[in-house]
């Protein structure tokens, strides 16, 4: 059983608190009850503010916590949710930096959602690291933390066990994306797919996880993953990734497809899409201006191309996602 501690601070985003509960709550056992196969929970999950106290969501829903975070002795996974003032002082108050790093030093693993990165890049963990952050803030948060990468392009970032991701939206995605780093590639499907159907949706593809594969543990191929998700918005063909890789075109394709299960410019795909998911779900950027940022031209054909991999436009799909 994987623990997970949900950092709650007073006013967070309710979703930036009930999303990951419920993902993680029911991997492995939702979708086993449709199945009719055995429940197997792979998480237990609990709520800890810094003093324990109940905490009141930006939304006016209050809730109870389980302890505080001077009752965690261990856990496998801190998730830090998303703080409504991002100011230096509130963000120190009540010892919860020193706690983050304390734990981190010790093992845990770290994820923050939205401004949550706020309180991450405070321990000093993200120096010389990636990270992300809700696009409103991003401005602010290179200017307070100018020794961190901000990646607002990328709705989840993966830094030595380190995660950030953008708006609240992008807490489900955040989920899933441990759902699979912790259980695998099914669990993680099978996940995707239930909170589809919880959410009452006619279509579940939109909100299937894109999978990013690296548990195949070659290597190079995991470089090459992260090259391409580091650059997803450049033009590159097979020649470009092949001098990149140190292999030939025919190995290339051969061993990516085999350690994957893409080809390397559908993975690239995969990340354009995924990227303008995350736009589309922020607001504020124009369906061509989104266009453009993941790599393309053409935004009646990249409209096309994101029509056929989520089945919905990319208008219906915005409309899944009212601005905050």
């Amino acid at each position: 059983m994987i623990n997970v501690t949900v950092l709650a601070m007073q006013h967070t985003s309710a979703s930036a608190i009930i999303g990951p509960m419920d993902v993680f709550s029911q991997a492995g056992v939702m979708w086993n009850r449709f199945k009719g196969q055995r429940v197997t929970p792979h998480f237990k999950v609990r709520v800890v503010t810094p003093d324990g106290e109940a905490f009141k969501c930006s939304n006016g829903v209050r809730m109870a916590a389980d302890g505080s975070i001077r009752d965690v002795a261990a856990t496998d996974l801190i998730v830090v949710s998303s703080i409504a003032n991002v100011e230096k002082n509130r963000c120190r108050q009540g010892g919860v930096v020193e706690w983050l790093s304390d734990h981190y030093q010790r093992g845990s693993h770290i994820a923050s959602i939205c401004t949550g990165s706020f309180l991450l890049a405070e321990t000093g963990l993200l120096d010389g690291k990636r990270a992300t952050t809700h696009w409103a803030f991003a401005e602010e948060f290179r200017r307070r933390y100018p020794k961190v990468a901000v990646r607002t392009d990328r709705p989840i970032v993966d830094e030595n066990d380190l995660y950030s991701s953008g708006g609240y939206n992008a807490s489900i995605d955040m989920s899933l994306y441990l759902v699979e780093k912790y259980c695998g590639h099914e669990v993680a499907l099978q996940s995707a797919k239930v909170i589809a159907a919880s959410r009452g949706e006619s279509s579940g593809p939109p909100y299937t996880a894109v999978q990013c594969r690296r548990d195949h543990h070659d290597d190079q191929i995991i470089s090459l993953q992260q090259y391409i998700e580091e650059n997803f918005n450049h033009n590159f063909n097979y020649d470009d990734l092949a001098e990149q890789s140190h292999m030939s075109r025919r190995t290339l394709e051969r061993r990516f497809k085999a350690a994957t299960g893409k080809t390397p410019l559908s993975y690239q795909q995969c990340m354009r899409i995924k990227a303008a998911k995350q736009l589309l779900a922020d607001g504020g950027r124009s369906f061509e201006e989104i266009t453009c940022q993941v790599g393309y031209e053409d935004s009646s054909s990249f409209r096309k191309i994101f029509t056929k991999y989520t089945h919905v436009s990319p208008a219906e799909y915005r409309k899944r996602f009212p601005r905050v």
